[in-house]
């Protein structure tokens, strides 16, 4: 991939859209991660007013640090980056006192996990509303296109999304050109919606260089016989991570009455 070219594409192509659609910046949601950092630069490097926002909800401090020093190298490189801290934990806990509780279950994590997605969209959607901006998303093509992975309404609800023709990969090579913070480079991939620890790779079961293939694999007509060993088996989580949320991928479905019946 030529990274500088790549770059000065997706910069060329957010400036167009916001120039086309009158709008007058841009808003993202910044985590710590990778994709985050990637997307907020490229935002930046536009000119227009770039709006980084830290929303943390019980937020591991290693992913709060990235974000405030992300945050801070951005607004030393260019000056119409600006910062808002909206610390959306009281908001979440008082959520959960008023919603039915069950007993820790995998399905109440879930779901739980998808609410701090959520309340994060409200979030970005307030500010973009208050500015008219537009919501830049953070999504790449593993996590969008290939298994989905990510929360409908919340890290899925943007407005444009800038990286989500770039593998995991491409998204290290681009954030490495364009300096991202090493810290950022090198941490571990976290949607950090569980309070913990665990990593992208720890709730999915494959790594995101093994999902780049098997979406490779996928789109080559390859099929699940034609692998052995660990192949087999992450071709196979990424099989069924694929279809399982193609509600997440494909337009909502639409009720079309006939004409006859009306």
């Amino acid at each position: 991939m030529n990274t500088e070219k790549v770059a000065t594409h997706i910069i060329s192509w957010l400036k167009d859209y916001a120039e086309k659609a009158k709008v007058k910046g841009f808003v993202i949601g910044v985590s710590g991660g990778i994709d985050s950092a990637l997307t907020s630069t490229l935002c930046a490097k536009t000119g227009f007013p770039t709006l980084c926002v830290e929303m943390p909800i019980h937020q591991a401090q290693s992913h709060v640090t990235r974000a405030e020093e992300h945050i801070k190298q951005l607004k030393e490189r260019f000056n119409n980056v600006s910062e808002v801290r909206v610390d959306l934990t009281g908001t979440y806990e008082g959520l959960k006192k008023m919603v039915p509780q069950i007993s820790a279950t995998p399905k109440e994590e879930l779901s739980l996990a998808n609410t701090r997605a959520r309340l994060r969209m409200t979030t970005l959607y307030y500010f973009a509303g208050l500015h008219s901006y537009v919501v830049a998303g953070t999504g790449n093509k593993v996590e969008d296109f290939g298994v989905g992975f990510y929360t409908k309404y919340g890290d899925g609800g943007v407005d444009l999304s800038p990286i989500a023709d770039l593998m995991k990969s491409e998204v290290y090579a681009l954030a490495a050109y364009l300096k991202v913070p090493n810290a950022i480079q090198t941490a571990q991939p976290t949607d950090g919606l569980f309070g913990d620890d665990r990593t992208d790779e720890d709730q999915i079961g494959a790594s995101y260089d093994e999902l780049e293939w098997a979406m490779q694999m996928q789109d080559a007509g390859k099929n699940e016989n034609e692998f052995s060993g660990r192949n087999q088996e992450v071709f196979k989580i990424y099989e069924k991570m694929h279809h399982s949320n193609q509600h997440k991928m494909l337009p909502i479905p639409v009720c079309e009455i006939p004409k006859e019946l009306k």
